[in-house]
């Protein structure tokens, strides 16, 4: 006699305990992404080898973005450009890519630590990974890396800090 009311008591409850279950996320979002681990990156980096020369730079992290941008000067000329952005959207950290002039593409933060930082896009042609190091002293490296013609490739940049211009 028991067992039928019983039956629905169970599915009351548990009725109820699932309703509350679409409630509670509501309250149990983490705080939004922030970009204070890579406040190390705003400044100006300089690569350079022999008459080719890469400058990038980097505002620091302020109202969910930085800003950056990228300039490769060989033979008196500016051969490549890039605007960069590494921003919060979507609940997570993107760097978007605007180089010379090509498409827009955006690479979301998958990795971090202090001094690491994993950027990738599975579907971009290449790179499909950019990685930012602070390796320290004023010393970075941003490697690309992705597959290419069917090979594994990475590409190093090694930066060093300099003295921004006009600083």
């Amino acid at each position: 006699m028991w067992e039928p009311f019983r039956s629905a008591v169970i599915l009351v409850v548990l009725a109820m305990l699932s309703s509350l279950g679409s409630i509670a996320p509501a309250f149990a979002d983490p705080p939004p992404p922030d970009l204070t681990r890579l406040a190390w990156l705003a400044g100006c980096w300089e690569r350079a080898r022999g008459e080719r020369v890469t400058h990038e730079t980097w505002m620091a992290p302020l109202g969910g973005t930085m800003f950056g941008m990228s300039r490769t000067v060989a033979g008196g000329k500016t051969t490549a450009w890039e605007h960069l952005r590494i921003e919060v959207r979507e609940g997570a950290v993107f760097y978007v890519a605007f180089p010379s002039g090509q498409a827009e593409t955006a690479f979301r933060l998958v990795e971090q630590s202090d001094s690491v930082s994993l950027f990738a896009n599975p579907e971009h042609d290449f790179p499909q990974r950019i990685r930012y190091k602070n390796l320290g002293a004023g010393e970075a490296l941003v490697q690309i890396e992705g597959e290419l013609d069917g090979r594994l490739r990475v590409i190093d940049f090694p930066f060093q800090r300099v003295p921004c211009p006009g600083s």
